[in-house]
């Protein structure tokens, strides 16, 4: 009984977030997410190259709607995406026709290895996903995935957080660089 006791909770929802920062989140993720898209619609079209994947999308909720959680932090952000990608990558080198165990195998060492370098990065782990069950343009990247859309994409996403998250006096980014 003891266990299920446990998956009550042991708090109350956090409080609602100010319309400023709702604002400041908001123009962040736009700028971030829209330029990254716009570069990888047009400058790389056809090229069969990628700068945006999905999990870019969940990483700009942590840097430019949560900057002081610690899975937001730049250390984070680039380490937890460039090592889960590394690990998807080979993940699905070595078992391209065992997606469902590569999966697994991606997602669970991703997760390890950013607890082990201080790096985690909640989207990270959808990165490795993504570098198994991508289609055959991610997978013809090979390891240039890590190189390009992830540490690409977020590079450029920490760069407009830098600037965006920095303008109000209110808020500062980041709390720590390593």
């Amino acid at each position: 009984m003891n266990y299920f006791r446990k998956m009550r909770g042991t708090t109350t929802c956090p409080p609602r977030v100010s319309l400023s920062e709702i604002c400041w989140s908001w123009l962040g993720a736009f700028v971030g997410i829209s330029l990254v898209a716009y570069l990888n619609f047009t400058l790389l079209k056809g090229t069969g190259w990628l700068l945006l994947t999905g999990s870019l999308g969940a990483s700009a909720l942590l840097i430019y709607g949560a900057i002081k959680a610690p899975f937001a932090q730049p250390r984070n952000l680039m380490g937890g995406h460039i090592l889960s990608a590394l690990i998807g990558v080979c993940a699905y080198k070595l078992m391209p026709g065992n997606l469902w165990l590569g999966s697994g195998v991606a997602v669970a060492t991703s997760i390890a290895v950013m607890h082990a370098t201080r790096t985690a990065h909640p989207p990270g782990s959808a990165t490795a996903l993504i570098a198994v069950i991508g289609d055959d343009t991610v997978h013809n990247l090979g390891f240039l995935f890590v190189l390009m859309p992830v540490a690409a994409g977020a590079l450029i996403l920490l760069v407009v957080a830098l600037i965006i998250n920095n303008i109000p006096k209110s808020r500062r980014y980041p709390e720590y660089w390593f």
